[in-house]
């Protein structure tokens, strides 16, 4: 076990009565579920690979601050010095034109709809001129399922296109999958974001987007991408109708693919972020998850995903303070201060923020703010 590894306890404080996953006082010692728990997160802070069943076990059972704990140790192993970074760029959902309607989305409109738009090129080039003008590095592109969009549009140098768009790129043009890569990043695509992972176990994704690319689909894309020297983020987004088994799943079939990538591509992913589905003006609607629950599973994807460098807060979904406590729970960057973003917010997570202010949430964290681009170098 780690010297630094106490159970129960942060640094410096009196132990607290543990407690289990239904707020019942645990027992204590090596026989008991907390000494188990306890040598297995100890394992894990020092390096030690989690197993799906491990992981399963941990969310069900660990406290969650025990896991925090656990994912700092294994947070500040990765990254030592207290360093928070984070990017300032813009989503720029270019079309809300979508034909894979979602029940979980509330941004999407269906062709013909009166609010369906579409960004002309002029439109794009002046989002991505004030975005230079506020010290951005980066853009991030993601739109609907247009029907009627060229492969040729946009030919911009962006962070862009979900698998979900590049699955639908390849049923419109008839091109094979790695040919529509290699003429996007001929075109001047640097990299793809992790969108429209969602849970990546196909029952579930029948359920709340089944018009949409399946999990073999998207993990294709995405292993595609790092052939061809592309890097990529993967996401999560949780708290509908999954269960910790789907999220275990979902996180067992990303490692799986970064280890493949690792081993024999030019490319992998660069981050992995975890957000909570939001309900407002959805199809789907039900009741939110907690930030209990967000904290927990961030952790967990801090311990599980072991050869992925960067974790994420989702401070957007979360909101900001939640997205501070989340520093402590294995994230190592804050993400973006969010010129623009349209999708989540259509579901009612309304957050921006500006570099002053980011900077400000971190250092208030106890960690020195670092800004960052799209592959996480740091900016002068």
């Amino acid at each position: 076990m780690s010297a630094s590894y106490v159970p129960g306890a942060g640094r410096g404080a009196a132990a607290p009565p543990r407690l289990d996953a239904d707020g019942r006082r645990a027992r204590r010692g090596p026989s008991g579920p907390a000494g188990d728990l306890s040598g297995l997160l100890g394992r894990v802070a020092d390096g030690a690979r989690l197993s799906a069943a491990d992981a399963l076990r941990l969310f069900r059972d660990a406290s969650l601050l025990d896991l925090g704990i656990a994912a700092d140790l294994v947070r500040r192993r990765v990254h030592p010095d207290p360093v928070v970074t984070y990017i300032v760029d813009r989503n720029i959902n270019y079309t809300n034109i979508c034909v894979v309607r979602c029940s979980f989305c509330a941004f999407y409109r269906d062709p013909g709809h009166p609010e369906g738009y579409l960004h002309d090129t002029a439109s794009l080039h002046a989002k991505i001129e004030e975005t230079l003008a506020l010290g951005g590095t980066g853009i991030l592109m993601q739109g609907g399922h247009h029907p009627d969009l060229p492969l040729s549009f946009p030919r911009l140098h962006v962070h862009g296109f979900s698998p979900s768009e590049i699955q639908h790129m390849v049923a419109v043009s008839g091109v094979p999958l790695a040919g529509v890569l290699a003429r996007l990043k001929g075109a001047g695509l640097d990299s793809i974001p992790g969108g429209g992972g969602e849970i990546l176990v196909d029952e579930v994704r029948r359920r709340i987007s089944p018009l949409k690319t399946m999990s073999d689909e998207w993990l294709a894309v995405m292993e595609e991408a790092h052939r061809q020297g592309l890097p990529t983020t993967a996401t999560m987004m949780f708290g509908h109708v999954e269960t910790l088994e789907d999220r275990v799943t979902h996180m067992q079939r990303v490692r799986d693919l970064q280890d493949r990538s690792l081993a024999g591509a030019p490319a992998a992913f660069t981050a992995f972020i975890s957000w909570t589905y939001k309900s407002e003006n959805t199809a789907l609607g039900g009741e939110e998850t907690t930030s209990a629950d967000y904290l927990r599973t961030q952790a967990l994807s801090r311990l599980f995903l072991d050869n992925i460098p960067n974790i994420q807060s989702s401070w957007v979904t979360q909101g900001k303070e939640i997205g501070q406590v989340a520093l402590k729970f294995g994230a190592n960057d804050m993400g973006s201060t969010m010129i623009e973003e349209n999708v989540v917010r259509a579901a009612g997570a309304h957050g921006c923020t500006t570099r002053v202010e980011i900077e400000r949430l971190i250092r208030d964290a106890g960690y020195t703010p670092r800004q960052r681009d799209t592959l996480y170098r740091p900016v002068a």
